[in-house]
């Protein structure tokens, strides 16, 4: 991937959990830098850390040392961060147009423009027709599709992304890989996107970050040049597993 503006930058991120009997180390000394509008893949066994970083990223979570520090012109701007959640986060007494509204709402936007910008993403990803439907009306991956449709229609400048495909069958989960990426290539958003499955992470990546085991530390980077759309049996995409599959501490 051919680098450019720097989006956000991580220096020599930490993390300490102060326990009574024993600390916990979760993140040792991360440092990496963000790009405009790349697809940038986190990949790293269970309970590594990765969640944990995000949370710091978000400001949801306070880091033991380094800093976070933004490249945006308002650094106080409401809009400049989205986050999508392993679990759904969705309001269940709200319909799925009102629940793909609430970050416009939130930040401001008129009723006219809120409707037309969420259109917009409920037709992208698929749940045209559904508009008036509750999320138990939905399947899990129907449910997943409204949080993606939401925190995309706002604009953030980044979204972050923990697992959001984890709970799902595999069936959808492949359907959810392939229609978030077209999204991204049609839109062209900055997205940090945490997982522990490597055809996930090659399948959706720019530029792959390696994790090790907590505490975590930056193992291995890797740009990824194949083309879009991707196939998981290609010989290159299966040569890239394999090389990544031998660095890893996931359990394969």
């Amino acid at each position: 991937m051919e680098k450019c503006v720097t989006r956000f930058s991580l220096k020599n991120i930490s993390k300490i959990f102060f326990k009574k009997n024993e600390d916990a180390h979760v993140i040792e000394d991360i440092s990496l830098d963000v790009y405009d509008n790349e697809f940038l893949v986190i990949l790293g066994p269970g309970q590594c850390g990765k969640t944990t970083l995000l949370n710091i990223v978000a400001d949801l979570l306070p880091k033991t040392k380094g800093e976070v520090i933004f490249n945006f012109e308002e650094d106080t701007d409401p809009g400049k961060l989205g986050f999508i959640f392993q679990r759904y986060a969705l309001f269940p007494w709200k319909t799925v147009m009102q629940n793909v509204e609430m970050g416009l709402k939130l930040r401001g936007k008129n009723k006219k423009e809120r409707r037309v910008k969420s259109q917009e993403y409920i037709d992208m990803v698929g749940l045209q027709g559904f508009e008036k439907s509750h999320p138990k009306q939905l399947s899990g991956g129907m449910k997943q599709r409204v949080g993606i449709a939401r925190v995309f229609a706002t604009d953030a400048h980044v979204i972050l992304m923990d697992e959001p495909f984890g709970a799902l069958d595999a069936q959808t989960r492949y359907q959810m890989q392939g229609e978030l990426s077209n999204i991204w290539e049609h839109k062209k958003k900055t997205i940090v996107f945490v997982t522990n499955n490597i055809e996930e992470a090659i399948y959706l990546a720019d530029r792959i970050i390696l994790l090790s085991g907590a505490p975590s530390k930056v193992k291995a980077e890797y740009n990824i040049k194949l083309s879009r759309p991707r196939s998981l049996t290609n010989n290159d995409f299966l040569e890239l597993r394999n090389t990544i599959a031998k660095n890893t501490d996931l359990v394969l």
